[in-house]
């Protein structure tokens, strides 16, 4: 079907897509905005995860920031990309600094599964078996409970892991691909303190 520039224009505008991909997604949706722009940001996510996935260096960044309004609780994070050029852009900033006031408000211990002690996981791992065992769940059972349970209490302590506090529809961990689909670099969230008054006492 035919497409309209003032069509295209228009998705343009909510995606931020480019124009023949924009003309292509409403030809392909017989110009069902909605539906064109939901592909596009499903395309946008598989390309930020296949860049992501290559692993190039990524040194340059900024230590997003954020100060809580009684100046009680306070969060640094270095999050880093590929060149000064997106680490100076809108999209990359306000990213940074979106994870810095979710790290304040949801108070994550680690940025990824791996980075856990294997100890702390094994520890938790032989509580939750006791205790489903002592709700009585025959053993097979109790596994798979032990596996649920291992998930929501890395949701807890994961920043990667955790509902996103600005839109809990997603993770962390997509926001961060969604952002990497819109910049064109890699991003890695690396070293965060998180500072609360009392904490240290």
């Amino acid at each position: 079907m035919a497409v309209s520039a003032k069509e295209v224009k228009a998705l343009r505008d909510r995606t931020g897509a480019g124009p023949l991909d924009c003309k292509k997604a409403l030809e392909q949706h017989n110009g069902d905005i909605d539906a064109a722009a939901a592909f596009l940001r499903e395309k946008a996510l598989k390309d930020g995860i296949k860049l992501q996935g290559k692993g190039r260096s990524a040194n340059e960044g900024i230590i997003g920031n954020y100060l809580h309004f009684d100046k009680r609780l306070a969060v640094i994070v270095e999050v880093n990309c590929e060149t000064d050029f997106v680490a100076a852009t809108d999209q990359f900033q306000s990213f940074a600094k979106d994870i810095a006031m979710h790290i304040a408000n949801m108070d994550p211990r680690y940025v990824k599964r791996e980075d856990v002690p294997e100890d702390l996981v094994a520890a938790e791992s032989k509580m939750q078996l006791e205790r489903a065992l002592e709700e009585g769940k025959p053993e097979h059972i109790a596994e798979k409970i032990v596996a649920g349970r291992m998930n929501k209490w890395y949701e807890e302590i994961v920043l990667m892991e955790q509902a996103f506090i600005k839109d809990d529809d997603k993770t962390i961990s997509r926001y961060l691909q969604e952002t990497v689909a819109e910049v064109g670099e890699t991003i890695n969230i690396g070293r965060f303190q998180r500072f609360a008054i009392g904490d240290g006492a």
